[in-house]
């Protein structure tokens, strides 16, 4: 009986399967990585259609260590989670704007329409969340069945939608005729509204049989039994720019200090139909006071309507393969499917590699050093490309045969070698203090942070203003480490944008349908206050608009602070109030430039293209073409932005030190022939929150506590380590090639905080280790000799001195 060639390469492929290897070579047994991938490799968009609906979702575990509100303040956030922090940021945001904005019409006058934002406002808002950020692959808002009200129909007054889901994704647009070159720009977004729909069909994103709503029922629907007052409240105080004042409460999301937090996570699913992706998303409920202008008060209840669903590709979220342990516990379905050889070395993951082997290091365990012709810690992803032979001859970690104890009896450093260290640093030997401390050709980091850290709201007076602006060489690093704060601004700059260049609130349309009306104060508001709920290291933020740019105001800028981290009551005015000289915005410098800048050219500005479907009319059965089809829009990239110099807020409504970020948005002019600059989007931070990174770099780079680290030159180099904040000792001296740590300890470097406090005794000469951190020469692996090495030693010798 004869076989094809097809047929018995599948048999081999089974043999295999069933021999339990699956990995690259056939040392690697399969472990949960390959059941994951082979469980996504199962699904795809042409039968996704017919699989179990069990099959469309992979494990809670496949996504470990997922952000918590609880714990955001408490440990610091690793660059492997940063993503997934934005995406629980960017849900939390329009969770509270959308709870805000629904609610707002009690504090305006009651007529017969709705002040609810348009259906313009809803599809572009979740235009500009995908926009911003290229990790968000989506974004939408569900309404919950006929809770949906909306200003774009002529005589729906207090009527509803039947379903109402605006959603964005980004579309591939590689073979889009947009796209003449054939590059894939990732600035396509498909844009639908998902409630077009015939209720209680498949394609009803509320009906059990739309079997990928794992995020619907997360929060919905909400049942609200026995108490009506179930849902958390926010207080703000507004003040306008005519100095008359106003508190406002309204219902949101849940606090972060309750239980569950506002946030919930779904599992990785099959965006089945729609982006045809692996996605995860972050679910935060949307409140409103329902039913609605009933005349009866108290039958008007808070309630969840809605939910804010933002979505990640699974695929570029990192994975976890190191075993558990301290700092690294909780379920995660990859852990201890690394490869390191746990004898002799212990694993270490790193960013940036998402649903990928290989994602870690192997640094060798405490008693062991790298052989000699060794540089650094074995890189995961070669570990995993080894063949047997490679993998089971190397990759080892040499043991240390003589290991030190460090003495319990401190002494004093004798005096010529303490001389001898502060001849390597001379700033410490005449230390200058205040501002004056940041001038010196080699600054002393101790007297600098002394200058800043006791910086308060009593003392600051104290100084000039000059003197409480620093260099920029300061705030090193600050452009990433603040970069999800400033897409938060981004994305606002860029809807403004989006809504400014797309929606004509003159145009007419056929039938009922009407346009959005123009941008509103409650909605700028909401917008700047939603920024300051949703992320806790942004403090204040503000919307600044040019002279005669807003509607029927001559200027116009809310801006929202708060003065704890995750507060429940929130404060906002109106700076448009401020008509001193000094206090004007139009006359700040980070306006001015920005105004400046974008004056006239606008060709380095992004273009957004969009794909727009809404609603057939009111009730929806299905969808059509925008009139505009596709459309787009210009709008600023991250870099297009303007990062102020760091600065302590003396008279400010929280004094800190701040940093801030500004991003400018963009309109047509009054012929609507070319565009023009509107205003801007500012959020502050607070400086402190920054790691310092004290290890030597290139000689451009703009760091002011560049090479300040007090490693051991010769024997050791200087790796930063994050989290340890705005103090010194954030980094770690580990051993260079060649040489060994020699002491008895849980950790095989020295670290920095440990040797600037022992730098810190020896320059106040008291008691001190300093000279002891240092690595040693690996000449040999243990103190023993071979007796045949001894007496080969021995006969040599006697033969020398025997002649």
């Amino acid at each position: 009986m004869k076989y094809k060639k097809e047929e018995i390469m599948w048999l081999l492929g089974v043999l295999l399967c069933l021999m339990g290897v699956n990995g690259q070579y056939e040392w690697q047994a399969r472990d949960p990585f390959d059941e994951v991938s082979r469980a996504m490799k199962k699904i795809n968009k042409d039968n996704c259609e017919i699989q179990h609906v069990g099959d469309l979702y992979l494990p809670d575990d496949a996504v470990s260590h997922l952000p918590d509100i609880k714990d955001i303040n408490v440990n610091p956030v690793f660059p492997n989670r940063t993503q997934l922090i934005h995406l629980h940021n960017m849900a939390l945001n329009r969770g509270f704007y959308w709870s805000y904005i629904l609610q707002s019409r009690f504090i305006r006058p009651t007529i017969n329409d709705t002040y609810d934002p348009g259906m313009m406002y809803y599809l572009l808002s979740t235009v500009a969340d995908v926009s911003t950020n290229m990790h968000v692959n989506a974004s939408a808002v569900y309404f919950s069945p006929n809770m949906s009200y909306s200003s774009s129909y002529r005589g729906f007054f207090n009527k509803t939608f039947p379903r109402f889901a605006p959603r964005t994704f980004r579309a591939d647009d590689f073979n889009d005729p947009i796209h003449l070159e054939r590059i894939s720009t990732l600035n396509t977004f498909t844009v639908h509204d998902l409630g077009a729909v015939n209720p209680d069909t498949s394609s009803d994103y509320t009906s059990d049989y739309y079997r990928i709503n794992e995020w619907y029922k997360k929060w919905l629907p909400d049942k609200v039994s026995e108490r009506h007052d179930t849902k958390t409240t926010y207080q703000i105080e507004i003040r306008y720019a005519n100095n008359t004042n106003e508190t406002y409460t309204f219902h949101g999301p849940p606090g972060a200090d309750e239980n569950p937090g506002p946030v919930k996570w779904t599992r990785p699913y099959f965006d089945c139909g729609r982006s045809n992706r692996w996605m995860v998303a972050a679910v935060v409920p949307i409140a409103d006071i329902y039913p609605r202008h009933t005349g009866f008060r108290h039958i008007e209840y808070p309630t969840y309507t809605a939910v804010s669903v933002v979505e990640m590709d699974f695929e570029r979220i990192d994975i976890n393969q190191c075993p558990p342990g301290l700092g690294n516990n909780g379920a995660n379905k990859f852990a201890d499917t690394a490869r390191c050889k746990k004898e002799t070395t212990e694993c270490e993951p790193l960013h940036g590699w998402g649903f990928r082997r290989g994602a870690y290091q192997c640094r060798c365990r405490p008693g062991y050093r790298q052989p000699l012709q060794v540089r650094r810690p074995y890189l995961g992803e070669i570990v995993e490309r080894a063949t047997a032979e490679q993998y089971y001859n190397g990759f080892d970690c040499t043991k240390i045969g003589w290991i030190q104890k460090m003495p319990v009896q401190w002494e004093k450093s004798q005096p010529y070698i303490r001389n001898l260290v502060l001849d390597r640093h001379r700033e410490y030997l005449n230390a200058t203090y205040g501002p004056a401390s940041l001038k010196q050709p080699k600054i002393n980091i101790h007297r600098v942070l002394d200058f800043i850290l006791n910086m308060n709201k009593d003392n600051c007076r104290r100084w000039r203003k000059e003197e409480l602006q620093l260099d920029g060489g300061i705030m090193f690093g600050a452009e990433e480490f603040f970069q999800n704060e400033a897409k938060m601004a981004l994305r606002l700059a860029n809807f403004i944008s989006a809504f400014l260049q797309v929606s004509d609130p003159k145009e007419v349309y056929s039938g009922k349908r009407v346009a959005d009306k123009p941008l509103t104060e409650d909605q700028m508001i909401g917008e700047t206050l939603a920024i300051v709920l949703s992320n806790t290291r942004i403090w204040s933020a503000g919307t600044y608009w040019d002279r005669n740019k807003f509607t029927n105001r001559t200027l116009f800028a809310p801006y929202a602070y708060k003065k704890i981290p995750s507060p429940r009551k929130l404060n906002i005015e109106d700076l448009a109030r401020l008509n001193k000289t000094d206090e004007v915005y139009l006359n700040k410098p980070w306006f001015l430039f920005l105004k400046q800048r974008w004056a006239s050219n606008f060709d380095n500005l992004e273009k957004y293209y969009m794909k727009i479907r809404i609603r057939f009319n009111e009730t929806g059965e299905t969808t059509r073409k925008y009139e505009h089809f596709p459309n787009y829009y210009r709008g600023a990239k991250l870099e297009h932005g303007y990062w102020t110099a760091p600065y302590y807020d003396c008279d400010g409504k929280v004094p800190m030190w701040k940093i801030d970020y500004i991003a400018p948005f963009f309109g047509w002019d009054s012929l609507k022939v070319k565009l023009e600059f509107k205003g801007v989007v500012a959020v502050s931070m607070d400086m402190l929150k920054l790691d310092i990174n004290q290890c030597p770099d290139k000689y451009y780079v703009p760091n002011t506590f560049k090479d300040t680290n007090k490693c051991d030159a010769k024997t050791s180099y200087c790796v930063p380590i994050l989290g340890r904040g705005f103090e010194t000792g954030g980094y770690k001296c580990e051993c260079k090639q060649g040489f060994e740590y020699p002491f008895e300890d849980p950790i095989t470097y020295y670290d920095g905080q440990l040797v600037e406090a022992e730098f810190s005794n020896l320059v106040d000469n008291n008691e001190t280790r300093f000279n002891m951190f240092k690595c040693r020469l690996a000449g040999a692996s243990s103190t023993q000799a071979s007796i045949i090495t001894i007496l080969l030693l021995i006969f040599v010798t006697f033969g020398i001195y025997g002649r």
